[in-house]
């Protein structure tokens, strides 16, 4: 599709194009080959050749999209880079508790965001400079009965006059020839920009790579890093949210959103009590480690190390619970006489400071029985240690 010229794309939206997509929704790509010669004899190669290559892109889209991915239609960097419709809908949500009404969508991408902002009863502008893309950012908010609300523009978006909108979304390339770009000002365009434009308007979010150095977080920015059923997807820098300075860490699909408290002292240091929690991605990218220590009367395992035990069970969203019943320096031979006496034929392998790879581990272990237990390799107070347990059972919480 990177060589699908503006024309080709079009041809996929006539009466034909339609019928193929609709042929090839469930197409296994491993028969391409013949599946290419056999709709070749009645439609033209060049037709094919877009459809097959769209029916293969929304075969991916679908873990980000769900159903909509067979409606929509997608570049190969756009099914890489678009926001997953969860977290651009939690985004357009709040977008829309702030009163916002028209948003300009600066480097729209295929229209990922525009879309969730659109049924968030936003009007949007939705820019991007390359004109395939354009075509595919307009092609998917018809086809989702969105045109209304948005309106797509081929343009470099330097050269949009954001005043006239109550708020500003700008989400940067962060790929370059070689892969990732770390460097904030690497990204297309630059975060400097980013945050400029973000500050024409009342409110703006920036979608940025979730590991961002705290140091480059604006003073006048909300930061906030969403996870997606305990995976990081990225963050976002809010401006007007009346929260400048603060960070935020927000759990999805539950929505639970921890803001963090200023000045909050590190945790303490002590031993491996009952319970250890292991805290989401979210709550460790943002630094609020000891905002969930501190709700659950919690301290460190040691002081580079983002696991927190306690004596007692406080369930939180922000961490999920083991119930730990052994504390072992780490040791190969001990740890597999141990499992091979309580007859453990199944293990998780978690790691947070070790060096030992999961998977070499598992290898090594030759697990053999019925029963199963978590391990996790860590350090403790500075020194390698073997934790085994169990996810803790958390207690439904009673009816109102």
């Amino acid at each position: 599709m990177g060589h699908v010229d503006v024309d080709a794309f079009d041809s996929l939206l006539g009466d034909e194009g339609q019928e193929l997509l609709i042929a090839l929704r469930d197409h296994d790509p491993a028969d391409e080959l013949t599946t290419a010669t056999r709709l070749r004899r009645d439609h033209p190669a060049e037709l094919v050749s877009a459809a097959l290559t769209q029916a293969q892109l929304r075969q991916r889209a679908v873990a980000k999209f769900g159903e909509d991915a067979h409606r929509m239609y997608f570049t190969p960097h756009g099914v890489e880079q678009s926001t997953r419709t969860s977290v651009a809908a939690y985004r357009a949500e709040r977008f829309a508790g702030f009163g916002v009404r028209g948003v300009a969508d600066l480097c729209c991408g295929i229209g990922g965001d525009a879309i969730a902002l659109a049924r968030a009863g936003i009007s949007v502008l939705a820019v991007d400079r390359d004109p395939l893309t354009c075509a595919v950012a307009h092609a998917n908010a018809a086809s989702l009965g969105l045109s209304e609300l948005i309106e797509v523009r081929c343009a470099d978006v330097a050269e949009i006059d954001t005043t006239p909108f109550d708020a500003v979304f700008v989400d940067p390339a962060r790929r370059g020839g070689r892969g990732r770009v770390f460097d904030p000002e690497a990204y297309s365009p630059p975060l400097s920009w980013a945050v400029g434009a973000a500050r024409t308007t009342p409110r703006a979010a920036l979608k940025i790579a979730p590991g961002i150095p705290h140091e480059a977080v604006p003073e006048d920015a909300e930061a906030e890093w969403i996870s997606d059923h305990g995976h990081v997807k990225e963050a976002v820098l809010w401006f007007g949210t009346a929260r400048p300075g603060m960070r935020r860490a927000t759990l999805l699909p539950a929505s639970h959103s921890l803001l963090g408290t200023r000045l909050l002292p590190d945790p303490p240091t002590g031993p491996v009590g009952r319970w250890l929690y292991e805290p989401d991605g979210a709550v460790i990218r943002a630094h609020l480690v000891a905002d969930v220590a501190a709700r659950i009367g919690g301290r460190l395992i040691d002081p580079t190390i983002a696991y927190i035990t306690a004596d007692e069970l406080r369930p939180t969203p922000y961490a999920t619970p083991y119930e730990i019943t052994d504390v072992l320096p780490f040791n190969l031979k001990k740890l597999k006489a141990l499992l091979r006496e309580r007859e453990i034929g199944i293990v998780t392998i978690k790691k947070r400071g070790s060096a030992v790879e999961p998977e070499t581990l598992r290898k090594k272990l030759r697990l053999a029985g019925r029963n199963a237990c978590t391990i996790l390799l860590t350090r403790v107070d500075g020194a390698p240690t073997m934790l085994l347990g169990h996810p803790a059972e958390v207690p439904a919480p009673a009816s109102p």
